[in-house]
């Protein structure tokens, strides 16, 4: 575990710009309005050469009852916890004020080294007015930074560099050889496997799993109840979560990376700057997941807002299951999972037989179910078969139903075979690809999905015309 330092201060003093410039990337949203860090989130990150965790926190607030900057507090106290370090930071513009004196002392009594940096110190008048305040706290010498502008970085690394721990010496790593093709010289090589090649083995990373959904349907408290604690904020008021919030877990000795997000609304009902770039935030999660768990309030069931967000996830290929929240409200169980399952069919039927799973997040209940359907599904999810079997599943599908005649002649399907994985992606050579029905596509993919139990998950399929061995002579004719 490499050195950890929170990042503490008053609202909108540049925390979450500092976390980011040391992450070497833009993970945390930023704006000048105050508060708009909730949750404390953690991120690899370097001081200069050194590997350390960097934990961007909420604003502090004087608030300590159950309201939003009270239970941002609690979020910012747990972060300290797990700090080997604090870096306070104030404002150089604004200068000392008595919430940073007030937070000061607060800080003096956690017992954990403090590095006192004054922000927003770009030009010498905020330097030399924010400086010589700063040293009133008692933190010894401050150290001028500028968040926005990378300014102060080094002398942040001496002033944490008497607390870093002694390094131990480390075997180096062993460069990881990811085998090269290239698809133009094989893909007309009908003896060539794709679906058994031996890609980098990547069981030791963590699946990354996206929780995403409309406002207000209970994914903060899913993502608390799977982890066992309170590690983002909930409550009743809908948008409380703005950045993707992303923890390490293990579930049946898988690793796993949750990744909480914020609801996302219809693009007409998204007016504040805000929220649109915490549904920016969800969108990055879905398209960097492997699976995402689609989070819907089961009293109300798979309404527009929830189709278009599946649908969007199917788009990209994620594997996804749906979550169906706050199932112990629910009296007539029978009737509901009846719309469930006509709204899957008619406005999804693009993937067959969708996983879904009923929970309650606040209690608890079903969750170890839902958690084994996410595995079971990415195990689909990286499903290969073999070329072999591919073609003889071509040639009796296409016995049974022969592709439309095209201009009286027969579009002939030459080859297939599966060419990737996340999500399965098979690639047929055929006569008149540009010619092929969607509706015989569809057939296609439909019939894979039920003869080598890929149902539930989203499939692709890319046709290709087959070479004409005879062109080069029609040419030569001309």
């Amino acid at each position: 575990m490499s050195f950890t330092i929170a990042i503490i201060g008053r609202p909108n003093v540049g925390k979450s710009t500092l976390f980011n410039r040391l992450a070497g990337k833009k993970l945390a949203i930023i704006d000048n309005t105050p508060g708009v860090t909730r949750d404390w989130r953690e991120a690899p990150g370097w001081l200069l050469d050194k590997p350390v965790t960097i934990l961007d926190t909420a604003g502090l607030e004087e608030a300590f009852d159950d309201s939003i900057e009270g239970r941002m507090r609690k979020q910012t106290e747990e972060a300290l916890t797990r700090a080997d370090a604090i870096l306070f930071m104030i404002d150089g513009r604004q200068g000392l004020t008595p919430a940073d004196e007030h937070f000061a002392g607060w800080l003096r009594r956690q017992k954990k080294p403090v590095v006192l940096c004054v922000n927003k110190c770009e030009n010498e008048n905020a330097a030399a007015t924010g400086m010589g305040e700063a040293y009133a706290l008692g933190f010894g010498d401050p150290v001028p930074i500028s968040s926005a502008h990378g300014f102060g970085i080094e002398d942040l690394y001496n002033a944490f560099e008497p607390h870093f721990p002694k390094e131990e010496a480390q075997e180096e790593e062993s460069e990881n050889i990811v085998p090269h093709f290239d698809i133009d010289e094989i893909e007309d090589d009908e003896n060539f496997d794709f679906a058994e090649l031996e890609l980098k083995d990547d069981s030791d990373k963590p699946i990354k799993i996206a929780i995403v959904g409309r406002p207000n349907v209970g994914k903060s408290t899913l993502m608390n109840s799977l982890l066992d604690e309170h590690r983002v904020m909930t409550g009743p008021e809908a948008g409380i979560t703005r950045d993707a919030i992303a923890v390490d877990w293990e579930f049946n000795d898988r690793k796993i990376r949750l990744v909480d997000t914020a609801g996302m609304r219809k693009k007409s009902k998204v007016n504040e700057k805000i929220e649109k770039m915490a549904v920016e935030d969800s969108v990055r999660a879905i398209r960097l997941a492997q699976v995402v768990i689609v989070v819907i309030d089961a009293n109300m069931i798979m309404e527009k807002q929830d189709l278009q967000i599946a649908d969007h996830v199917l788009n990209e290929g994620r594997a996804m299951i749906i979550a169906v929240n706050k199932w112990d409200t629910i009296k007539n169980k029978t009737e509901v999972l009846e719309q469930l399952n006509y709204r899957l069919e008619t406005s999804l039927a693009q993937v067959r037989r969708l996983p879904t799973v009923t929970i309650s997040a606040l209690n608890g209940r079903n969750l170890g179910y839902l958690m084994q359907t996410v595995l079971d599904t990415y195990d689909l999810w990286n499903k290969r078969v073999s070329t072999s079997k591919m073609n003889q599943w071509l040639a009796a599908r296409e016995s049974q139903h022969p592709a439309p005649l095209f201009e009286g002649r027969s579009n002939r399907l030459k080859y297939i075979t599966q060419i990737n994985i996340r999500p399965p992606t098979f690639s047929l050579w055929l006569s008149k690809p540009q010619e092929l029905p969607g509706s015989y596509k569809r057939y296609l993919l439909n019939a894979l999905r039920e003869d080598f139990g890929l149902e539930g998950i989203a499939l692709r399929l890319l046709l290709r015309a087959s070479k004409n061995p005879y062109e080069h002579k029609k040419r030569r004719q001309n």
